[in-house]
């Protein structure tokens, strides 16, 4: 089996080409820049194939991915910031990279008739409630610019294609880039306290679990959408730093505010992320780990001393 991953500069590519490594199949990176620009750790991401592509260049989307001719496309590759795609003179960009880029890769994956995978967000939704978001739901509301270009991303693969794995994920974080995580270890090595809101609901998802349910998703034809955090219960993101600094060690206080005391954000961001994820073992397909085994994991990685 051929792969062609976009963004493997980024947290997931980076893990989804390694997990292809592990398992034997052909891997081809891609990413904007003109060489792999990720984090030099070594993996098999380092020294695989490599094509630099910008998804919004329609020829060469065409181009690129047809001369591969891959018999599948993971789409990790997404504009993320979320804060700075509210900037007037941004939102044009944004739109042209997460639904322009990925309608241009849709393209070519049903001319070639690949399999999709195309990474989503509970951004989807209006971030209200707190019940569980269903993977089949269509009660689509974006709050933000965000998700309202990954909404039209998802629509621009399920329009054009049938085979199709929309995965939905939240609060992401990873070896290969900035995240929750690393920041929240950055002000607590510096602050005896640190101020989180604890009224945004949600799980955490670790690119490394997550990129083994991808591979496991694209060696079958189960197609359709689905959710996928690791498993462990729902948190704030005042509870995700307290188990943060207590797995590093930190002594650093947390004090949990109100999204509107905490203030800041451009963006508005979802109260409620709770993303249901049953339609994975409805299918056969096995959860990922809890997020407090995730974190263990992740931080056991990291080399704290230059985070």
């Amino acid at each position: 089996m051929k792969v062609f991953v976009t963004g493997v500069c980024g947290q997931l590519g980076h893990d989804v080409m390694n997990e292809l490594a592990k398992r034997g199949y052909e891997g081809v990176g891609s990413d904007i820049q003109a060489a792999y620009a990720g984090v030099a750790d070594g993996t098999a991401v380092t020294t695989a194939p490599y094509v630099s592509l910008d998804i919004t260049d329609q020829a060469a989307v065409e181009k690129v991915i047809t001369d591969i001719h891959p018999d599948v496309i993971v789409h990790c590759a997404a504009w993320t910031a979320v804060d700075m795609a509210e900037d007037d003179d941004k939102v044009a960009k944004v739109r042209a990279i997460n639904a322009g880029g990925t309608q241009n890769i849709a393209n070519v994956a049903k001319a070639i008739d690949a399999k999709m995978v195309y990474i989503s967000t509970d951004y989807v939704f209006d971030g209200q409630g707190e019940t569980p978001w269903q993977p089949d739901c269509k009660d689509y509301k974006p709050m933000n610019v965000y998700g309202q270009t990954k909404l039209e991303g998802e629509l621009a693969v399920t329009n054009t294609l049938s085979k199709y794995f929309i995965v939905r994920i939240a609060w992401v974080f990873g070896k290969n880039g900035k995240n929750f995580i690393k920041t929240m270890l950055k002000v607590g090595k510096n602050h005896d306290e640190v101020k989180v809101v604890n009224d945004q609901i949600g799980t955490p998802t670790y690119t490394f679990d997550l990129a083994r349910l991808l591979v496991d998703m694209i060696e079958t034809d189960k197609y359709g959408y689905y959710h996928a955090t690791n498993e462990g219960g729902y948190i704030s993101w005042y509870d995700f730093t307290k188990e943060i600094y207590k797995v590093a060690g930190y002594k650093t206080k947390v004090i949990p505010v109100t999204t509107e005391e905490y203030g800041l954000s451009k963006a508005a961001r979802p109260f409620n992320s709770r993303l249901d994820k049953s339609k994975l073992v409805e299918n056969g397909f096995t959860p990922l780990p809890t997020w407090q085994d995730a974190l263990r994991r992740y931080i056991d990685e990291l080399d704290m001393e230059n985070l």
